[in-house]
């Protein structure tokens, strides 16, 4: 048997690993900061219901594609409806209440109506969740409807009348922001163009007359209409 050998340690032997000069050792268990937060999991789950729509949004689905395990998911959303409230708020976020500030009542409706559809044309799948969630704890959405409602308030509408405006607004809006993303033959005729001559030729019309979208056309000749019939309640 052969003695054994002392050899000096080198700079990468367990020795110097352990040592201090070699730094601070990587702690072990949870990380520090959490890995997931509210702002990634409505990211995500915005992701997800653009990619499979609303039918295809589940909580499982959504930690596969946040690459975590469900349980994870749960620290920060205790149900599938507080990840939506988190989409409502964030969608909501976009949409511009500026104008009620100051500006007049009409113009104010004008941009938040036209703000309010283009946000919600880019996410349609959402729209049949998102038009009958609660808006309880919901600061943004919440945060929106107090804008308008000061707004209504101070152009001398009832305060019984306010939240029906609202909702005859926002169904007018939810509804054209289908609208935006129809195919631009939606309306036509096909072979049966003949046996339709009034409404063929309204189409036609419609398409050469017009240099804005049918979907925009459409869009302020319906909110005119409203702006001048929910208008008159203000002194009815």
């Amino acid at each position: 048997m052969t003695a054994s050998t002392s050899v000096p340690a080198g700079p990468h032997s367990p020795a110097d690993q352990h040592s201090p000069a070699a730094g601070p050792r990587r702690r072990v268990g949870r990380p520090a900061a959490a890995v997931l937060d509210q702002d990634g999991i409505t990211a995500a789950a915005l992701q997800l219901i653009g990619k499979s729509g609303y039918d295809g949004f589940t909580m499982a689905a959504l930690a596969r594609t946040l690459n975590v395990a469900p349980s994870a998911l749960y620290n920060h959303v205790s149900s599938k409806r507080d990840v939506l409230v988190l989409v409502q708020d964030h969608l909501t976020s976009f949409v511009d209440v500026t104008a009620f500030e100051n500006g007049p009542w009409e113009q104010a409706v004008r941009d938040w109506a036209w703000s309010y559809r283009d946000v919600f044309s880019k996410h349609t799948p959402l729209i049949p969740v998102i038009a009958v969630l609660p808006v309880a704890d919901a600061p943004k959405t919440l945060a929106m409807y107090e804008a308008v409602s000061a707004g209504f308030s101070r152009a001398g509408f009832p305060q019984e009348r306010i939240v029906p405006a609202i909702v005859a607004f926002e169904s007018f809006i939810f509804g054209s922001a289908y609208d935006v993303t129809a195919p631009p033959d939606i309306f036509d005729s096909g072979s049966m163009a003949a046996s339709t001559p009034n409404f063929t030729s309204a189409v036609n019309r419609l398409a050469e007359d017009s240099p804005q979208k049918p979907a925009d056309v459409a869009f302020s000749l319906g909110l005119e209409a409203l702006l001048a019939g929910l208008g008159a309640l203000r002194a009815a």
